[in-house]
């Protein structure tokens, strides 16, 4: 079955994976793709229910995203940043004005009691988005990172602490006790599911944590449809974020071999980018290679039309 002729799943982060995911929602039928997103950055800030990955996603797909700095809402304006800091209040998160709706909103109907996934899809549904963007759980998943100055949570090593601190190594506190969501695991069991895409985000940050969900890997591997890895890294150079640091951190080579490395028994195919073929090629691995750092509209579409070829086809 050809991926544009059924359903595709796309695990992803924020603004690499959103790249891809807009290339794959443009290209697919209406209702015809599920957006999995990582929740294990979301926190509470200044009172808010803040979550990075979701709103990202949510405003590339919907065609409002900063394209100067692939999060935030386009044409974005700063006065209630501006009114803060002149009170003295915590400003080291930028909250747009725009934004602080979406956080204002969110963080009022979840008292009221609605789900986050519910939430989620009223605003698709008023923003004109088709696909079904699902957090990875309604349950808390938080993503900490052990430094060189302790235990930080995520938003204050990535944002406040600028990724300075040395990492050692990373927890996804609250993952164990924690449920994937339902439209996750059924949309993984759907007999329609023609694709499974694992976006170019970063490996340990955002996709392990939907990774790490009780259930998960056990669904991707008993899924009709085959796996495709995208790789976040071309010619031992990282994509976005602190991807390459906290790699050399770890101990691990910035390279696609040491994704493909982490992604292994996961994937039925991997693409990489032509500048690391001879690289991989050792490997007695599915490698597709391409140009795949997607800095136009037709980039994205093209390495989407890719995935797809690649996934056609039952396991």
């Amino acid at each position: 079955m050809s991926g544009e002729k059924g359903l595709v799943v796309a695990l992803s982060g924020g603004i690499g994976g959103a790249k891809l995911a807009l290339g794959l929602y443009r290209i697919l039928p209406p209702e015809s793709l599920v957006v999995v997103a990582n929740t294990g950055d979301d926190f509470t800030h200044l009172g808010l229910h803040i979550s990075p990955d979701l709103d990202t996603l949510l405003y590339t797909l919907a065609g409002i995203d900063a394209l100067e700095t692939g999060w935030g809402r386009r044409g974005e304006t700063w006065n209630f940043m501006a009114a803060l800091e002149s009170l003295g209040g915590q400003s080291w998160f930028r909250l747009g004005d725009g934004d602080l709706a979406t956080h204002v909103e969110r963080t009022r109907r979840l008292a009221a009691g609605e789900s986050l996934g519910a939430i989620t899809a009223e605003f698709c549904r008023r923003l004109g988005v088709s696909a079904l963007l699902l957090p990875m759980s309604e349950d808390p998943v938080r993503t900490r990172l052990l430094t060189e100055d302790g235990w930080l949570d995520f938003q204050d090593y990535f944002v406040r602490q600028g990724t300075r601190p040395r990492v050692r190594e990373i927890s996804y506190r609250g993952a164990l006790k924690a449920r994937p969501h339902p439209g996750f695991i059924e949309a993984l069991s759907r007999p329609d599911l023609a694709a499974i895409v694992i976006c170019p985000s970063n490996p340990f940050l955002s996709i392990d944590p939907i990774l790490s969900l009780p259930g998960v890997r056990a669904a991707l591997k008993a899924a009709r449809a085959p796996v495709v890895a995208v790789s976040p890294i071309a010619g031992k150079r990282a994509f976005k974020g602190p991807t390459a640091k906290l790699m050399s951190e770890l101990g691990l080579e910035v390279a696609a071999e040491s994704v493909l490395t982490h992604y292994a028994g996961l994937f039925d195919h991997f693409l990489a980018d032509e500048e690391d073929r001879e690289e991989l090629s050792k490997f007695d691995a599915n490698v597709s290679f391409a140009r795949i750092r997607m800095e136009s509209l037709d980039d994205r579409e093209r390495i989407a039309r890719l995935v797809l070829s690649l996934g056609q086809g039952s396991r």
